[in-house]
Order: structure tokens, then sequence, then C-alpha cells
């Protein structure tokens, strides 16, 4: 073997939840495994989410007395995808019901610790389950599990292209940071596990619209290599016009919290856990904050209250009320601001007026961003002093404020003095819904549907038409699939 050669049974692309879970499944059956990971650390996507599983017949449920099913689970997915329920994969909707329960045991037989369930209609009972004390704690215990079994960890290594011997894959060619090539060989087989395409220009204009081609990804490297790999073998894509984006998100802040920054092991998370369950509301409020502010984005309801939006120049560039998401795109610097008088300010200090929300965890109000978002709050006295702070000129932005005024449709205008502005602000495409086309055992299939040998995928890579909305569903598909490829690729008996 050349030295620039490497070889395993099992070679896994990607170091996110499904791929860690596919190594992982795949070494505890024997096999020897190499993962590859482009990044120089693992966790890809599963690492910057808010954490939520979405699982049944948990010891969570169980404890507070919840009798569910995978039936009920599979309706209630029905509900979240709405008119889009028709396009659905039924075959992969009914393998994630029935495996969220083994999958989530495994999560904390491995140190994984959650708080939950909580309630997200329309599902009838409460599913939702949030790790313990963040989401780091994903790649820290399954990058672990990993170690323990023997798997081999590449990091910064990014595939290439597969190796396909006599119609069946063999391995992959990648690179390292360093620019040298090397050959991963698979005697058994080759899971795909490289996240979505939410970060591949390429592939979103080519599934989606040119618009979103030009819309960042908040996971820049999620750019389809999974995806561009098998469509090469003649594989194909399911609801790549599917994408959750562009929507206008505050821009993560560069520090990461504290909760971000508390170690993921065991021990810290039960004891987050046990203070999410027993600590009064106002002590507990700081740390749910955390996860609010950092993830998510303004309510439209902050427009519908008279805020408006304005560029980099302090120029106002769309209908607050239309579609500024897409309008921002193409603003200088992508990037936007809302501003509010002082009146708008006090009104969303309080319910029922939010900033933001995260599903059965917590409202972030004015005052939560003014405590813990520091590097996007902005407040002064007047609009020329708050033009200078966010370094906009006060002609143009005095200007924009004193045009907000619209009396045929009820808009007031900002009228001061007091001026409260929120940002920098960005459109991003969050996730993107297309995977490759599978079967029900994962393989990956080409022309006429029948499987590409040697090669399987999880995760969104192998999402394969299965919509997963609410929150939660892509990380149980994540692990459940991954698991799942995993196991069938380290069964695969076929060599080459």
């Amino acid at each position: 073997m050349a030295s620039n050669e490497f070889e395993a049974d099992v070679v896994v692309i990607g170091g996110g939840g499904a791929g860690l879970s596919a190594a992982s499944e795949a070494a505890r059956l024997g096999r020897s495994v190499i993962l590859l990971e482009k990044n120089p650390k693992l966790g890809g996507s599963t690492a910057w989410a808010i954490g939520s599983v979405t699982a049944i017949n948990t010891p969570h449920q169980l404890r507070a007395g919840i009798k569910d099913s995978p039936d009920e689970h599979f309706e209630d997915l029905e509900k979240l995808a709405g008119a889009l329920a028709f396009r659905d994969n039924l075959v992969l909707r009914r393998i994630l019901v029935e495996h969220t329960t083994e999958m989530f045991e495994w999560l904390l037989s491995i140190g994984v610790v959650f708080m939950g369930p909580m309630l997200q209609p329309p599902h009838r009972y409460p599913r939702m389950h949030n790790v313990v004390p963040n989401s780091s704690s994903f790649p820290y215990h399954l990058g672990r599990h990993c170690r323990r079994l023997g798997v081999d960890l590449c990091l910064a290594v990014t595939a290439k292209e597969l190796i396909v011997k006599r119609g069946r894959v063999t391995g992959v060619i990648a690179s390292t940071a360093s620019g040298e090539e090397r050959r991963y060989l698979a005697r058994r087989a080759v899971v795909l596990a490289s996240g979505d395409f939410s970060g591949g220009r390429e592939l979103k204009a080519r599934y989606a619209s040119g618009l979103a081609a030009g819309v960042d990804a908040v996971n820049a490297t999620n750019t389809g290599d999974g995806h561009r790999m098998a469509l090469g073998l003649g594989a194909s894509v399911i609801n790549g016009d599917l994408l959750s984006g562009p929507d206008i998100r505050f821009v993560p802040p560069e520090r990461s919290s504290l909760v971000q920054r508390l170690p993921p092991i065991w021990a810290v998370g039960q004891a987050v856990r046990l203070a999410v369950d027993y600590l009064p509301a106002a002590i507990l409020r700081p740390f749910l904050m955390s996860f609010v502010t950092t993830a998510l984005g303004p309510e439209p309801s902050l427009y519908k209250e008279g805020a408006i939006l304005v560029n980099a120049k302090g120029e106002r560039f769309a209908d607050e009320l239309g579609n500024p998401e897409d309008e921002l795109v193409s603003q200088p610097e992508g990037i936007g601001y809302i501003v509010l008088d002082g009146e708008i300010a006090r009104r969303f200090a309080a319910w029922p007026y939010f900033i933001s929300t995260a599903p059965s965890i917590a409202y972030a109000y004015l005052p939560d961003y003014k405590r813990n978002r520091r590097d996007i709050y902005h407040e002064a006295g007047s609009v020329e002093l708050l033009a200078r702070r966010l370094g906009m000129s006060p002609e143009t932005l005095s200007r924009t404020v004193r045009g907000t005024a619209a009396p045929e449709t009820g808009r007031r205008g900002l009228i001061g003095p007091n001026f409260v502005a929120l940002g920098p602000i960005k459109s991003y495409v969050t996730v993107a819904e297309g995977g490759l086309k599978v079967s029900e055992h994962l393989e990956v299939l080409g022309p006429g549907d029948t499987p590409i040998p040697g090669l399987f995928a999880g995760g969104a890579t192998g999402q394969g038409g299965l919509l997963l909305y609410g929150h939660g569903h892509h990380l149980a598909w994540a692990f459940v699939s991954g698991r799942l490829a995993g196991r069938n690729a380290a069964l695969n008996l076929a060599r080459a």
C-alpha cells in the first residue's frame, strides 16, 4: 500500500451527529473505521444547533407519566409537514419514529444529558428534549465514544471524489489542509454523512434558486460534498427546492456565552438539568436567555408595531411587512439594523411583545438582549448619536427616520427622543432539506433506483425526501439514520 493510502472496513465522511453515530455503530460491530471531517474539530451543524432532539417513550416521558407511541408520532409529523405532506417519504418517516426510543437511550448511555420533555404543538404530547449544558455535548461524548471503540478520527481532511472499482464504491480521494492528496480505501462500504448543502452555492442554484445561492449559510462549511460526489455516480436529490431561509437572524456573537463555554461533561449536564427542574424561574431565566438570544432572529411583530429596517448606510430599503429577508441579501455587506424609538422599546420589554422565541423554552424581550447581546444592542438619546455609533451618516439616518410616518397606512413613524437599534442582522439559509435518494437500508440509490454498491448515507445527506419540520427532528434523524447507515455498512458482505 502506498504511503498516501489508508484502509479500513468502513470509511465515514463527516464528523457531525450522523457521521459519528455511523462510525461508532460500525466499530461496535467489530469493523475498523476511518472517519474524515473537513473541519479542524468534530461537530458539524450538530455542534451549533440549539440541541433539541424529539423522541418518544424516553425515560423523561415515562417519569412524566406520558404514554406515547410511534403511530401517534408518525401522525403528528404529517401535521407538521402541512401542505407539503404529500412530498414526504413515508418509509423514512416510519424508520424515524420506530427508532427514536433506542436512539435516545443510546445517547444517554454514552453520557449525553437532556432536560424535558417539552411540548411543541401540533405534537399531542411533550416530545422535545434539549441537551444540556450545550450542544457541544454531542461531539464531545460521541467523539469519546468513537475513540474508545477504536475509530480513526481524521480532522481537517476534505473528501473530494469517490473511488469506484468494477461498479462498486471502494473508497474516497481526499486532501489535507496542506493540500496533500490521500486515498482512503473501504473494504466494505463508504458512508456519506457530510451534512446538507445550505452552504453550497452551486447546489442551491441548481435545486432552489439564484437568490438562495447568494445567501450565506449558518454553517458555511455545509457545502454538499456528499451530495456532489454521489450525483457524479448517478444519484439523485429529493426535495432540493426546500430550504429553511432566507431568514433574518442576528449575527452570531464573536465570543461564546458562559453557557456555551460550560464543559459538556456528564456531571455538569446533570447539574444543569437539576437546576432547570428545581430552580425558581427568576434564577433560571438568564440561562434560558443564553440559548434564545444567541441562536434566533427577530419576530416580524417588531415591524408591525412600527420598527423600521435600514441597511448599513442608514437607508430604508424594503417593506418590512413584505419579504425584507430577500431584499437584505443585496444591501451593502448584506447587513441591516432594526431601529426602534423609545416608545416601541418600552413596549417590547414585556408580554406579549417579545423579540425572539424558542418553542417551549422562553421568550426574549428587549432587556434580555440588552443584558445578553451587548454586541448587537445600541441605544442613544438622539437619532444622530445612534447613527454615529453604528458608523452611519447622521444626516442619512435622520432623513430615513423622519420619512417613516405614513398616516394612510396607520404608521406613526419613529418620533424619539430615545432610539434603539438591534443589529447587525443578516439573511441566512439555515437548512437545505434536499437529501440523496436512499433505500430503506440507507443505501444511496442510483439510476433506476438501484443501490449504488458500497455507498450508504445518513443525516441530511441521506434525508431522501423525509420532511423534518418542527424542532428536534433533524438531530433525531441524524442520530437514527447515522446509526442505521453505519450498521448496514458494517454488515455489507459484498466485497470489491
